[in-house]
């Protein structure tokens, strides 16, 4: 027995042994080890490399980049243990500040991607098409009650019949706009029913995203001519009829001539207009001399780019049969008048990849919508082993919850729910079974009364008992949902890497923020006595302390005139070479200047004195880099500049240069603090891990 115990301990042992060889150590902070795995991941992860790559031969640059990253590694990782140590984890503007990130981070994780997959592959797919259909709409909200639901169904099936077999999918239409009109509880929409649209229900060219989802899918199921069985929305039942579908992709800017039916000699025109750029008139000056469209004609026929839904039919049939770029069309009629078109640009479907993200802004509302976070929520019922209380049969099991109801809700709420209005006493609600449960959390009536007053919003009148119903599905979406991300660290190793992340980057911030960055600016005393020690140790002829010296620089003296008709430029000159050798100051000089000019003029001379750096200025040419005087055209005037002295190099003052010392004050405590930190966390790195690595 002893020798098989004997045996046993020496194969763990063995295992343990073979694991952390597998995966060594490369450093230690404060006993705490890191290992290869993780900080190979950070380093290829930081160089863009591909941790599935193969090792290529190991170069002094590569050793280096290698040997840099751990340096900053191992800095990091001190920071944060003792960041960690110093509560700064605990901190609530970090803290709200992740909350903030973690909701925008944890939206993608609480949908099905699949589903969500998929659904933007459909989109991309069908936007490849544009069609053409008319529909009829029998009305029937979202919360319409069981009878008023099947007597709209029966209705909706009644006028399908009637599309299939009707020579005019229109007329269909007609009739049921009169029925609808003439049920109309306004008088004014009862005296309008006979006022049909001859093309009754004609919605003309559409594409993706330009209907509700239920529609668009029928539609896009459909051949040209099929008249589809109708279709539930959050508006009711459609009957489509599908006239045709293009191949056509998003905007297009055409040039046109349209000569409207109102003129009886429209098709006579339009030929004319035809004949006349088949003998090589213009197109432009064709649709100047004949179009009725005002708003073009006068540029040349050109219309601004539209989408498919927003020109006629016509159009983007001509469009969708290959008309080439720069090539028009022979006459043709519509329901407007005749027209003659011109292609001048067209628009090529991006790929996928480029469309993704204009899908997913469009994707804000409706069942494409919430679907891919639907079927994550029924993932999550089935994860999280989700019971219903209300409709699980009673359990005889003892201290099982018994079956639970939405009576003891159902019966505080009234009619002035619609309204926005729901006001009641918690005490009020007696039962407190739980109505469901969702992993370990259960949730009550007081809880589901809490959840309806809370988002609570005007709505359209319904059966209350459906009303509640459909709030209770809401709430256990909810729920649901909160639950699993209350959960995502827990389940998600992804995304709880992706939250420690940003907590360490957040912690890592404000310990850097702390420690070095505002210290160095609040720390007057120590920036003193550094800037003391590191002034004298720059050196001019080293190209890297550059930014510490002035260059050359010439103080000049500069005498604006603005307008050389109240004071001609030579004799300017003439009094100010005399000002000069009478050393007249600045302000002598302008008064000298000034007296020569007319009392009644507006125009007086101006002064500034400027000092200018050698190789960083536009003032003076190469060749007036040395004392003299010297003038400068400018607009209607002049400048005298007077380049009083050249100074050599020297070293800039603190202020001055401050930028630069601070920077360099920070750079210093960082290396400090890192240093402190290295003896405080006693940290140890294996360079024989670093020197065996290879990538």
């Amino acid at each position: 027995m002893k020798k098989i115990v004997a045996s046993l301990l020496f194969t763990f042992m063995m295992m343990g042994a073979m694991a952390q060889s597998s995966d060594p150590i490369v450093f230690e902070i404060n006993g705490k080890n890191y290992y290869k795995s993780q900080f190979m991941k950070e380093f290829l992860r930081s160089i863009g490399q591909d941790p599935a790559a193969a090792p290529t031969a190991c170069t002094y640059e590569k050793r280096q980049a290698l040997d840099d990253y751990l340096q900053l590694y191992v800095n990091f990782q001190a920071k944060l243990t003792d960041a960690y140590a110093q509560g700064y984890d605990t901190i609530s503007s970090i803290n709200e500040e992740l909350q903030a990130y973690r909701k925008e981070l944890a939206a993608p994780y609480l949908i099905d991607s699949a589903t969500m997959q998929s659904l933007l592959r459909e989109a991309y797919e069908r936007n490849h098409y544009v069609l053409h259909a008319a529909h009829i709409l029998i009305p029937c909200g979202e919360n319409a009650s069981p009878e008023d639901t099947l007597k709209a169904y029966n209705h909706a099936m009644e006028r399908y019949r009637q599309a299939l077999t009707a020579p005019n999918f229109y007329t269909v239409a007609q009739e049921e706009m009169k029925e609808q009109r003439s049920n109309d509880r306004d008088p004014l929409v009862r005296e309008k029913a006979n006022q049909v649209n001859p093309y009754e229900g004609e919605l003309g060219c559409f594409t993706v995203f330009s209907m509700v989802y239920p529609f668009e899918s029928a539609a896009y199921s459909m051949l040209p001519g099929q008249v589809h069985q109708p279709v539930r929305s959050r508006f009711g039942y459609h009957i489509i009829k599908l006239f045709d579908r293009f191949e056509h992709y998003g905007k297009v800017q055409l040039a046109h001539i349209w000569i409207s039916d109102n003129d009886p000699s429209a098709k006579g025109k339009i030929n004319s207009a035809y004949n006349n750029l088949e003998e090589g008139v213009d197109f432009g000056m064709v649709a100047k001399n004949y179009s009725d469209d005002r708003t073009t004609s006068k540029n040349g026929g050109i219309m601004p780019e539209l989408a498919p839904e927003q020109l006629p039919v016509e159009y983007i049939a001509h469009v969708s049969a290959g008309l080439p770029i720069g090539q028009y069309t022979k006459p043709f009629h519509s329901n407007f008048g005749w027209h003659i078109i011109k292609l001048l640009k067209k628009e090529d479907m991006p790929d996928f990849e480029s469309m993704v993200p204009i899908y997913k802004s469009r994707m804000t509302r409706g069942e494409r919508a919430t679907k891919p976070q639907s079927v994550f929520v029924d993932q999550c019922k089935e994860k999280y082993h989700f019971i219903d209380y209300t409709t699980t049969k009673v359990s005889k099991k003892k201290n099982a919850p018994t079956m639970a109801s939405l009576d003891a809700v159902r019966s505080i709420v009234t009619d002035s729910i619609f309204s926005a209005i729901f006001n009641y006493d918690s005490n009020a609600i007696t039962d407190m079974r739980p109505l469901f449960k969702i992993g370990d959390k259960e949730f009550n009536s007081r809880q589901f009364a809490r959840y309806i007053r809370k988002n609570k919003k005007v709505r359209q009148l319904c059966p209350l008992d459906i009303f509640v119903q459909e709030r209770y599905n809401e709430f256990i979406e909810a729920k649901v949902l909160e639950y699993a991300n209350s959960r995502l660290e827990m389940d998600n190793p992804e995304f709880a890497e992706l939250i420690d992340e940003y907590r360490h980057g957040l912690m890592i911030f404000a310990y850097n923020d702390q420690n070095v960055w505002s210290r160095a600016v609040k720390d007057t005393v120590g920036f003193e006595q550094f800037y003391q020690v590191s002034a004298p140790t720059h050196n001019f002829n080293d190209t890297n302390d550059a930014f510490y010296f002035w260059n050359e620089r010439a103080r000049v003296n500069i005498f604006t005139v603005s307008d050389s008709t109240v004071l001609p430029r030579a004799k300017a000159m003439k009094i100010f070479l005399k000002g000069l050798k009478k050393e007249l100051s600045s302000e002598k000089m302008v008064e000298a200047l000034n007296a020569k000019i007319k009392d009644t003029a507006t125009c007086k001379v101006g002064n500034m004195l400027d000092l200018v750096e050698l190789g960083n200025q536009t003032l003076l040419s190469h060749n007036e880099w040395h004392t003299g005087v010297y003038v400068h055209p400018a607009d209607s005037g002049y400048s005298i500049l007077s380049v009083e002295k050249i100074l050599q190099p020297e070293l800039k003052t603190r202020d001055e240069a401050r930028g630069f010392y601070l920077n360099d004050y920070q750079n210093y405590l960082e290396k400090a603090n890192n240093e402190a930190l290295r003896r405080k966390y006693n940290i140890k790195i294996h360079q024989e891990v670093i020197d065996a690595i290879t990538y």
